[in-house]
Order: structure tokens, then sequence, then C-alpha cells
């Protein structure tokens, strides 16, 4: 693996765990695109590594800053992470049998629709 290489790939994780520590992104809507744009990845290998990424740190650190401050529902997340691992397993399922140009216009919709409905809802 080349110098510049791990410089964009440091880079990917740096701006991905700012941004879920602020905003609670990172995976999806960061690591995904980098991936694709800066390092020429296809959406599988993009996504798949996204995941591979959050599994050991998907936030421990922020969480516990939010645990602490008192913002974190635990019962909550509890049951999101245990449906989070049928919902990904299946979810992969049915990604890894798209090809790669669908899945990003797919991919590419849900952010474009997620978007304007942040920008423009109360």
């Amino acid at each position: 693996m080349s110098i510049p290489t791990i410089v964009i790939l440091i880079f990917i994780g740096l701006a991905a765990g700012l941004l879920s520590g602020i905003i609670g992104i990172g995976g999806g809507l960061i690591m995904i695109p980098l991936l694709i744009i800066l390092l020429g990845l296809d959406q599988h290998t993009a996504q798949g590594t996204s995941l591979a990424v959050m599994l050991p740190p998907i936030g421990i650190l922020a969480a516990m800053n939010y645990f602490k401050s008192g913002n974190l529902n635990w019962e909550y997340a509890l049951i999101i992470a245990s449906t989070f691992i049928v919902g990904g397993y299946f979810g992969s399922k049915i990604a890894l049998q798209l090809s790669p140009q669908v899945l990003r216009k797919v991919f590419g919709v849900i952010m474009l629709v997620a978007s304007l409905k942040m920008i423009f809802s109360k």
C-alpha cells in the first residue's frame, strides 16, 4: 500500500469519525462516497469496507461521551443494534445481487431524498 493511499485512508477515517461524533453520520454518508471518489473502489467494495470499519469502533468513545452527558437511550440502542444485525445480513445479500451501477444509483437516490427531507422539513 502506498503512502498516498494511507494518507487518504487516514483522512477518510478522521472525517468519518469527526462527523460521526458531531452529527451521528460516518459510514454511509462519508466513508462510502470518499472510498469511491478518492480511491476508486466500486460500490460493493466501498460498502463492505465501510461495514468492516464500523465493527470494532462503531462509536464507542463517542457513545461514552453521550452516555456521560445523559444523552443515550440504552433500551433503544440495544433493540436497534440487535435488529441492525439481521437487517445488515439481509441487506448485504440484496446489495450483492445488484450491479454496482444500480447499487450506486439506489444509494444516491436515498441520500438525495434524505438530504432534501432534512433541508426542507421544520
